[in-house]
């Protein structure tokens, strides 16, 4: 079974609303990129994962935050749309609109999750959801179009 490519870039948004670096991580992590490429993925994804819990660490919704999380949407949302027959619009669009909702979702679950469960345990849940949506979005059964062999795929 085949997802919309529309779907898994609104997946891949919603997850990049909750961490930014995974709008760009998640495709070339997925892809056949060479292994330096796929290390600073991994170094990216670490690091914002580690920052995250950090107490100095701004707001996710103060507007260059948010702008980031657009800016890795789209972009996510365009490598993911390359893997298709499709054209890139409607992915990108999907994906900036998940970046927005999973960026909104995200800071509001944190504040509700942290005074009852602590901020670690309630950042830990988190991580574990956007990962969890960007493996889905980018995974391998989605990564090549239809009729296109590994060989041939990118």
């Amino acid at each position: 079974m085949t997802t919309s490519p529309v779907l898994r870039a609104a997946l891949l948004g919603t997850a990049t609303g909750g961490r930014s670096a995974l709008g760009v991580a998640g495709p070339v992590l997925s892809s056949t990129r060479r292994w330096p490429v796929r290390l600073a993925a991994v170094a990216a994804v670490a690091g914002e994962l580690v920052a995250d819990k950090l107490p100095g660490t701004p707001s996710r919704t103060i507007p260059p935050s948010v702008a980031v999380r657009l800016a890795s949407g789209a972009a996510g949302g365009a490598l993911l749309a390359g893997r298709g027959a499709g054209g890139p619009v409607l992915p990108v669009l999907a994906a900036v609109a998940g970046a927005a909702a999973g960026t909104l979702a995200g800071a509001r679950w944190r504040g509700w999750a942290a005074p009852r469960t602590g901020p670690l345990p309630a950042a830990l849940v988190e991580d574990a959801l956007v990962l969890g949506l960007a493996a889905l979005a980018c995974g391998p059964r989605h990564s090549r179009a239809p009729g296109r062999t590994a060989a041939g795929a990118g």
